[in-house]
């Protein structure tokens, strides 16, 4: 009975649908709306069915997913249909990913066009180009408070200077990803203004109120995201004489996904950015979309039910485009961001593996794997359709939230233990050689996060500053050793501009006024071209890292048992400095590969009874 209702809603719907959609040609538009709107109304009523404007809305979603699709270029639909087919295409082991700012990397995009050689030299096929949507000058939290959702910032380029990117890129088989901030606008963002100049369906676009009571209500069980730079969740905004939700920064105003006429403006953002070429959304801070009295206001159900609704609406108007969830939460809660289908991701096809991250620092730091492979055998299992973003370092600080439970197994006391990684990376012992800086200290619970580049943090800062050749030499093969566990592990690789040439802190920031509180900015680099085209000179540590990383990117390609089928096995060994895993042949044609990873700073012995038979060990100077 509930399907024939939402069939009669549809219906409605379409006898209503404006003129210029009848003259379209929606075939494959209707085949998939009517292929997913029950799921689609089901969760529509859930969230907003409520409401007395119900029908409304959802007459405005439906026309918004339809006039999207009619924006979307042939070659796009067509890319659609091929992926429709080949639904598993991204989980291939094909696929190596770059994350970086079109500014740091090459001034602009068209620079960055300018420079897909240099990425595909490296063998990268897959470009994450950070926020570029228009954010004010200063007050932009490194392009996440949002402006304008439909433009492209004037300092790195134009929509057809995008447009032209994309294009070049699909010629290339190369993999665009573009950021979505769903979770705050800036207080410049239009909404913000016509909020403050009193438009009351502006205000009712973010939470505000008249007074403490409700904020002060909230703040009893949220937690501060910055508690260093941005106390506290709410802001007083003088002009609108109200008190405005803003989690992350004073001048980031959060949305209310309470209100349906936000859902369809954010679906038509998400639909907007697929039109300009895009096909991987990273949709940022996921976990905050839902806001509860009495809650952390973090991984809330509903926050689950609207990613699930814009992946059935994506499904309709863009099927080809996948969502990366931009969760950075406790492994319990991640794993719920692919969805609860037993196999399909329902909400996004790709999550940040930030456990493994944080857990691979922990073995840095320790120079044994007992927490890095307790970590992991915590972690849930994903579906056997999503994938893992794997990484190193990414522009954001490094947080070490490691379960207190692993640790303890792991032989640790965790409050003695974070305190000692905190030390160790921000350079406080002899023996490291760390150059850290700490992030969102909190004076209150002795938290603090990392900044740093992944040179620095490991030592090659230290060597090149001491002409320490010993420690370098270190240094360089630390590096290779974690990018070989991010080629190898099971997932998408997400390299971070600038590491692939032992790119070192940039302490330039602290000229900067805006940036100088933020020491995130430290390993937010300009890439220096002229010192780029030392990874052409032997000997130099640019030549070692990248023709190794390019050496490496190869031997993934060629394998397809590292293509991401749920095909690894963790292996216990003897060995406490040893990390070591075994993926097995799903496919016909693919040999299963031992890989070995030492953490300690000198040879280890691996007892050959350990190892199952016939697998292939891969040794290279750079893997074991």
């Amino acid at each position: 009975m509930y399907e024939q209702q939402s069939h009669a809603l549809l219906n409605s719907i379409l006898n209503q649908i404006e003129p210029e959609f009848i003259k379209q040609d929606l075939r494959y538009f209707y085949t998939r709306l009517g292929a997913n709107f029950y799921a689609i109304h089901s969760l529509f009523e859930r969230l907003y069915g409520q409401r007395d404007d119900f029908a409304e809305q959802a007459q405005r979603l439906v026309e918004t997913m339809a006039r999207q699709y009619i924006r979307r270029g042939p070659e796009l639909r067509a890319r659609d249909i091929e992926r429709e087919q080949d639904f598993n295409w991204f989980l291939s082991q094909k696929w190596v990913g770059m994350a970086l700012y079109s500014n740091g990397f090459a001034e602009d995009l068209q620079g960055v066009r300018q420079h897909l050689h240099y990425l595909q030299e490296l063998g990268v096929n897959l470009v994450h180009i950070m926020p570029i949507m228009q954010c004010p000058e200063g007050r932009s939290d490194g392009g996440y408070a949002v402006s304008d959702f439909r433009e492209v910032d004037p300092r790195v380029g134009t929509l057809e200077d995008l447009n032209q990117l994309a294009d070049e890129m699909r010629q290339r088989d190369m993999l665009l990803v573009l950021d979505v901030v769903l979770n705050h606008t800036s207080d410049e963002h239009e909404w913000a203004q016509k909020a403050r100049a009193g438009y009351p369906p502006y205000q009712s676009y973010y939470y505000t109120f008249e007074n403490r009571h409700v904020p002060d209500m909230f703040e009893q069980s949220m937690p501060e995201v910055f508690p260093e730079t941005a106390p506290g969740n709410f802001t007083w905004d003088e002009h609108m004489q109200r008190w405005v939700m803003t989690v992350f920064n004073e001048y980031q105003w959060d949305l209310n996904y309470s209100n349906p006429a936000i859902f369809i403006e954010m679906l038509d953002v998400i639909l907007f950015w697929a039109n300009q070429g895009a096909d991987i959304l990273r949709l940022d801070a996921v976990a905050f979309l839902w806001k509860k009295i009495g809650s952390t206001c973090q991984n809330e159900r509903e926050a689950h039910l609207i990613l699930q609704l814009f992946k059935d609406c994506c499904q309709v108007t863009a099927p080809g485009v996948l969502f990366i969830a931009e969760a950075i939460v406790a492994p319990v809660e991640v794993i719920k961001y692919f969805g609860e289908d037993a196999v399909i991701a329902k909400e996004c096809e790709i999550a940040y593996n930030a456990t493994f991250m944080a857990l691979m620092w922990d073995a840095v730091a320790t120079k044994n794997t007992r927490l890095l492979e307790q970590g992991l055998k915590s972690l849930p299992g994903k579906l056997d359709r999503a994938t893992w973003l794997n990484y190193i370092r990414c522009h954001d600080d490094i947080g070490l939230g490691f379960d207190d439970r692993d640790i303890a197994l792991a032989g640790y006391q965790p409050q003695e233990h974070r305190r000692f990684l905190i030390d160790y990376f921000l350079g406080r012992f002899d023996a490291s050689h760390a150059r850290g800086l700490p992030f969102g200290q909190n004076e209150r619970t002795g938290d603090t996060r990392i900044s740093g580049s992944l040179a620095s943090l490991i030592g090659l800062q230290y060597a090149i500053e001491s002409g320490d050749l010993a420690a370098e030499d270190a240094a360089v093969r630390l590096v290779l050793l974690l990018h070989s566990l991010v080629l190898s592990f099971g997932g998408l690789p997400l390299l971070y501009y600038g590491d692939e040439l032992g790119t070192l802190n940039d302490d330039s920031y602290r000229e900067d006024p805006s940036k100088m509180n933020d020491s995130r900015w430290v390993h937010r680099p300009k890439i220096d071209w002229q010192r780029a085209e030392r990874r052409n000179t032997p000997g130099t540590v640019e030549f070692r890292i990248f023709t190794a990383l390019k050496n490496m990117i190869a031997v993934r390609k060629e394998n397809s048992v590292f293509a991401d089928l749920n095909n690894r096995q963790l292996l216990d060994t003897s060995n406490p400095h040893l990390f070591v895993f075994e993926r097995y042949q799903l496919t016909q044609g693919s040999e299963p590969v031992l890989v070995v990873s030492n953490f300690a700073d000198r040879p280890q012995q691996l007892e050959l009874a350990e190892i199952p038979a016939g697998l292939s060990i891969i040794r290279d100077d750079w893997w074991i």
